[in-house]
Parts: structure tokens; C-alpha cells; sequence
């Protein structure tokens, strides 16, 4: 059986799903809030520039995977207009329900759907945009991903995916602090989860870096990718066209 990681930890890759499923069904009712607390806001503005750079238009075709609570959903529903389309995804469900449920409350229905980014359940060249907000990271197998998020774009299409990324030397240090000492004790405190944000930190360190999800992204066919660093490379908006 071959593993993969878990945070630090080495698992079977046919578990890794289950335990990531784990960690959001015990954090889906308290994500946003947690979310504004651990990135003290800027999560809305890194999610903002990602809508920017997507460039989205009346009409258009997008699909938001791992897709959560709704946020980046939410945002290119009012760019698409009546005539456009969002599909609105995540694999966990307990997350879709919350994200389905604030859209809602917008006033605003998404087709939504559970999928696997590994398999998604949709044509070839059938999106204009794709985008995966803090998801990849928690995916088994990202190669398979990748080229699944290439498969359904249209030719010309763009793939954003905004994911917390290598920082900069000079913040090592203090990044490292506030993510093992000041997270997990965030996260026991507001959402009763100290493990699920310990998961969290470790994850971030286990993703490939800007330069080398950079290489993973053209190995995976994508034939122009760029990447913006925010916040000092703490998170980083990779931008992927398929040619």
C-alpha cells in the first residue's frame, strides 16, 4: 500500500481523504470565523485578488472547487450574470452544506455538488475559469488533480489557485512561532479543535513551495503559470492557462 502524508504524519493514501474529511466536518461551523481570526482579515483580501486576476465575464463558465463556504462562489456569481454559470464544489460535505447555506442567505442558488477533485464529474472544455482556494494542499494526489482542473477547461482557460505557500526567509521564524505555539490554541479556543489546526500548520509546510507547484502545474500540461506572492509568500495566487 503506498502512503502519503498527513500533515507530519505518513498515512495509507486510500485513509487520507477520511482524515481530511475529519478535520473539516469538526471545523465547517466555525471556518469563517476562524478564518478572519488566524489570517486577522486577510484571507477576504487574498480571496479579493483572486477574483480580480480570474477577470471573470458576463456569461462565463466557472467552476470553484473546494469550494467551502461559499466565498470566491459567492463573488464570481455576481461577475457571471444571468447568463453565466458558477458551479459551486467541495468533497466535504459537512463545508458545501455551510457554504450552500450562506449563499442562500445572499439570495443567491449555485448549482453544488460533493465531487473529488481527482475525478471530477464534468466535460472536457466545458469551463472558462477554475479555481481551488486553500484545497489543494489537502488533495492526495495533486498531479491527478491538476490535470483533471486542465481537462475541463476550455482552451485558453485559466486555473487560479490560491493556496498558503513558502514564506519569506526573513518571517520564518515568526511564522513558525505563531503557526505551532499561537494556531492550535486559536483553534482549541473558538472552534474546540486544537488538532485540526495543528493539521493545518503542518500541511502548509508538507505543500510544494511557489517554484515547485510552479513546475507541477506545466508538468501537469498547463502551458503559461505565473504566481503572485501576497502577504510575503505566505500565500501565493498560482495562475495556470491551458493552451
Amino acid at each position: 500500500m503506498s502512503t502519503t502524508h498527513f500533515g507530519f504524519k505518513s498515512v495509507d493514501e486510500s485513509e487520507k481523504a477520511r482524515h481530511v474529511r475529519g478535520v473539516f466536518d469538526s471545523v465547517a461551523s466555525r471556518y469563517d470565523v476562524m478564518n478572519d481570526l488566524m489570517s486577522m482579515g486577510l484571507h477576504r483580501l487574498w480571496k479579493a485578488y483572486t477574483v480580480t486576476v480570474a477577470n471573470v465575464q458576463e456569461g462565463q463558465r466557472v467552476l470553484d472547487i473546494a469550494g467551502g463556504t461559499g466565498d470566491l462562489a459567492l463573488a464570481f456569481a455576481g461577475k457571471v450574470g444571468k447568463t453565466g454559470c458558477v458551479v459551486h464544489t467541495d468533497i466535504n460535505e459537512a463545508m458545501l452544506r455551510t457554504g450552500r447555506d450562506r449563499l442562500l442567505d445572499a439570495g443567491v442558488v449555485l448549482p453544488t455538488l460533493v465531487c473529488d477533485a481527482e475525478r471530477l464529474p464534468f466535460p472536457g472544455d466545458h469551463f472558462d475559469v477554475v479555481t481551488v482556494a486553500f484545497g489543494l494542499r489537502n488533495m492526495t494526489h495533486k498531479d491527478l488533480a491538476l490535470s483533471e482542473m486542465r481537462r475541463v477547461l476550455k482552451p485558453g482557460g485559466k486555473l487560479l489557485v490560491l493556496e498558503f505557500s513558502k514564506v519569506a526567509q526573513p518571517l520564518e521564524k515568526a511564522y513558525d512561532w505563531y503557526s505551532f505555539k499561537i494556531l492550535p490554541r486559536l483553534g482549541k479556543l473558538v472552534a474546540g479543535d486544537d488538532a485540526s489546526y495543528r493539521y493545518l500548520a503542518e500541511s502548509i509546510r508538507m505543500h510544494p513551495g511557489q517554484a515547485e507547484l510552479k513546475a507541477l502545474m506545466k508538468q501537469t500540461g498547463f502551458g503559461h503559470v505565473d504566481y503572485h506572492n501576497l502577504t510575503g509568500g505566505v500565500v501565493a495566487l498560482h495562475v495556470g492557462i491551458k493552451c
